[in-house]
């Protein structure tokens, strides 16, 4: 079971996937304004991440199923953020939310020849205040600290498993209402790969200005940027 943490007492379920390197806390201004608006709200920490257990491998299949058997299942929502975008694809069949929302997700994470992405992914474990910084010039010093404050719990073992499954597609099919949230520009999700989805009735929507950790980056826009689906 993985770790979970909670915001709201509502009668409807919205269950939070975060990607890598991040945990459960990465949703804290998120998760208390779904509370607000009538949910109890459900975020896990992905194995490897936060105080959830470590494994020996770590795989799509094993986010997935862990996921699923930590949350209750056909909640009214659910939402993944890059990493946790993949897992809720691998899991969404089977968990069922009324809404699936995928936040820059991770359905393809390219294979570049020459380029040890796993690794490079694994070096940001020795990341400083000055280093997030300039990676995320965008967030708040609140969101820098929290950074520092989870990549001391995250496992960069998860980082070189990416590895393994590198140009591989995990693109679910739209089988519950489901939106594609879009950083500006997405490095992740191409105009074509996003015409594609539209294409399968997925809605698209870019939120404007945004880089890849959209809730953490540019909060009420990401809120702005689900009208219609919470």
């Amino acid at each position: 079971m993985l770790h979970t943490r909670e915001w709201g007492r509502g009668d409807r379920v919205a269950v939070l996937i975060h990607g890598i390197m991040a945990d459960s806390r990465c949703w804290w201004r998120v998760g208390p304004a779904l509370a607000e608006r009538g949910y109890r709200v459900i975020a896990v920490d992905l194995p490897g991440h936060g105080d959830s257990p470590r494994a020996e491998e770590y795989t799509p299949e094993l986010y997935a199923s862990s996921v699923l058997e930590s949350v209750p299942a056909t909640p009214e929502l659910a939402i993944g953020h890059s990493l946790g975008g993949l897992t809720l694809s691998l899991a969404v069949g089977r968990l069922k939310p009324g809404r699936a929302v995928y936040s820059d997700p991770a359905f393809r994470i390219p294979k570049i020849d020459g380029v040890d992405f796993g690794a490079m992914m694994a070096s940001a474990k020795g990341q400083n205040m000055e280093m997030v910084r300039q990676v995320h010039p965008g967030w708040s010093a609140e969101e820098c600290v929290l950074e520092i404050e989870m990549l001391a719990k995250w496992d960069p073992a998860t980082a070189r498993a990416l590895n393994s499954f590198l140009g591989s597609d995990f693109t679910p099919e739209p089988v519950v209402p489901s939106l594609v949230q879009l950083a500006d520009p997405s490095e992740l999700i191409s105009p074509e790969v996003a015409e594609a989805l539209i294409s399968k009735n997925f809605e698209v929507r870019v939120v404007k200005g945004a880089e890849h950790t959209i809730h953490r980056h540019l909060f009420d826009d990401f809120l702005a940027g689900l009208e219609g689906w919470i």
